[in-house]
């Protein structure tokens, strides 16, 4: 019998979440211990992060693309509705192999809309809903198993849903975007043959912080599907 909310019994679909924390853990650690590596290795061109996007946005044409400093770490991001490349301070100002690959990565993104690329598109038109299904999925599938209400029960699993489908679509844009960074930082001689590699490592580590997080969110969406059989059964 399922734990939640049926009182004091062990829910054993609370190893699908562990296991999914233990992916993202492992991806997460090994993101940030990549980066933090690359991050002690200067770039031979001296180039920091907020140069090397001006130098690749300006090789693909794009001058209509701001390049920011944001805080954090690791908080870099493109956004398409101002055209910003928002770099972090480990990035923006920094001349490592590791801050010029993160602000390549971004300014994939940059390309990405300004070519119209079709998954970035559809990952745009989704942000509404996937934020709607993260935020309210759980307090109405939570509802559902307490008032054993089905049609509470099934709707926040087509919630969560939303906010998998977003992850999902977030995997192809994400490879691309590192894809099109490798490639202008060849093209550009921004990096030399032996730090692409450096480079490489960096954006692979950093695409499998996307992977994790679709697995974790795909073994929660089980777990609602059989915690919802559960009830059922009851």
């Amino acid at each position: 019998m399922y734990g939640y909310p049926y009182g004091f019994y062990f829910d054993p679909t609370y190893i699908l979440l562990i296991i999914g924390l233990v992916i993202s853990l492992i991806a997460s650690t090994r993101m940030k211990s990549t980066f933090s590596k690359y991050r002690r290795v200067r770039s031979d061109s001296g180039l920091t992060g907020a140069q090397t996007a001006e130098r690749i946005l300006a090789a693909a044409g794009i001058y209509d693309v701001k390049i920011v400093p944001v805080q954090g770490s690791l908080t870099d991001h493109y956004d398409p509705r101002t055209k910003t490349v928002s770099l972090s301070q480990d990035v923006y100002g920094q001349t490592s192999v590791a801050s010029v690959c993160v602000a390549a990565h971004e300014c994939g993104h940059a390309i990405q809309h300004a070519v119209n690329y079709a998954p970035l598109n559809i990952r745009s038109a989704i942000v509404p809903v996937a934020n709607l299904g993260s935020s309210l999925s759980w307090p109405i599938f939570l509802a559902g198993l307490i008032f054993s209400m089905r049609s509470l029960l099934m709707l926040g699993i087509v919630l969560f849903s939303l906010a998998v489908l977003f992850q999902l679509v977030t995997l192809p844009v994400e490879f691309n975007a590192s894809s099109r960074a490798l490639r202008l930082l060849d093209s550009t001689g921004i990096l030399s043959t032996e730090e692409n590699l450096g480079a490489r490592r960096v954006l692979t580590a950093a695409a499998l912080t996307y992977v994790a997080a679709l697995a974790s969110s795909i073994l929660q969406l089980l777990r609602l599907i059989i915690l919802a059989g559960g009830r059922d059964r009851d």
